[in-house]
């Protein structure tokens, strides 16, 4: 398991846990323990600076966003935004009243899963940041949920708020021929075994619930925006890999500009 290589922040004490029903709510696990091993892709992997600005989409309860406290100093920033109110409700009374330079904000997005009443499609909706606005720009667990269409609209979004020597990382599920033999082998923890809208999902009755791309597609809808992939490609354990970083799989990526 790759992942013992990087280092882990301490624990920041002075913000409480949140409530479980709010963990679970944005996939469950151990809140703490999430956020601890990702601190070090974000700082190790992507270079994040003190003094940087970071955008989390899909920030939910701040499970990313506590670690990052104790990293980002008083001339960085982290603004967040979640499609699930009560997430960024607790944010913004545990959070924001210690860090005033961490912000959070409901992005009233439909999601058959997550937020089935949301008022903004996906594929539709503004980032509410301005344009060239952050250095790190993060994706955890997020394109795993959405279709095709709707992912690419948020790389074009991705690409219109973040700075030229930005960096974007990025979790997904990937299918490649490691990891379609494995969920042929019935090794794999999820299956996608079908298409609705040209994404391959888990089940049809909510497509959102779980969604991988084509690694080649994938790499396609980011380089036809001028954006780099650093190799490797950091594989994860999901389809019953022996060899991984994290569950997900995890792309770098950067401006090819920069």
């Amino acid at each position: 398991m790759l992942s013992r290589l990087f280092r882990k922040p301490s624990p920041n004490t002075d913000v409480p846990l949140p409530p479980r029903k709010l963990v679970r709510a944005v996939g469950g696990g151990d809140f703490a323990a999430i956020g601890e091993e990702f601190f070090p892709y974000f700082t190790d992997l992507a270079r994040l600076q003190p003094h940087e600005s970071v955008l989390d989409i899909g920030c939910g309860c701040g499970r990313m966003a506590v670690p990052l406290t104790l990293h980002l100093n008083a001339s960085g920033s982290y603004d967040g935004f979640d499609i699930q109110t009560p997430g960024i409700r607790w944010c913004r009374k545990n959070v924001t009243p210690r860090y005033p330079n961490f912000r959070f904000q409901v992005a009233d997005v439909y999601n058959k899963k997550y937020n089935p009443k949301g008022q903004h499609q996906p594929g539709e909706y503004r980032f509410p940041y301005d344009d060239d606005s952050f250095d790190f720009v993060f994706l955890t667990s997020v394109f795993t949920h959405m279709l095709r269409a709707d992912m690419e609209h948020y790389v074009d979004e991705i690409v219109r708020v973040m700075r030229p020597t930005g960096r974007c990382l990025i979790t997904c599920f990937l299918l490649n021929d490691e990891s379609r033999a494995l969920i042929k082998d019935d090794k794999s923890t999820l299956t996608f075994d079908y298409v609705v809208e040209h994404t391959a999902v888990h089940r049809t009755s909510v497509p959102e619930a779980a969604v991988a791309f084509d690694e080649m597609a994938m790499i396609e809808v980011l380089e036809d925006r001028d954006l780099t992939i650093d190799k490797p490609i950091r594989y994860g354990s999901w389809c019953g890999r022996e060899d991984y970083l994290s569950y997900q799989d995890i792309l770098l990526a950067r401006p090819t500009r920069a």
